[in-house]
């Protein structure tokens, strides 16, 4: 699968957005940076957007509301988790 230079650099605008929006969503304060705030954004948008498409929610007109909530919601749980892998770590 190739993928231009602009698929990147919006996979990287949405993953940050989505990534930001998902750590908002988790109450308390966050132990983990930026970086990797933004690959669990990507990995977000990329599985909630395979999500939203099994469940024919992915394509609709306007805005995705439905696409982005269960984008946001799995940035969530996976900045919430790798938090708490971390935190056990130290």
């Amino acid at each position: 699968m190739e993928m231009e230079i602009s698929g990147i650099i919006s996979a990287i605008v949405i993953g940050i957005v989505i990534g930001v929006l998902g750590r908002l969503v988790v109450p308390g304060r966050q132990r983990i940076g930026i970086l990797l705030t933004i690959v669990v954004g990507i990995v977000a948008a990329l599985i909630g957007s395979a999500v939203a498409a099994a469940l024919g929610v992915a394509d609709t007109r306007g805005v995705d509301w439905i696409e982005w909530l269960i984008q946001i919601g799995l940035a969530a749980l996976g900045v919430a988790a790798l938090d708490r892998t971390l935190a056990t770590r130290r």
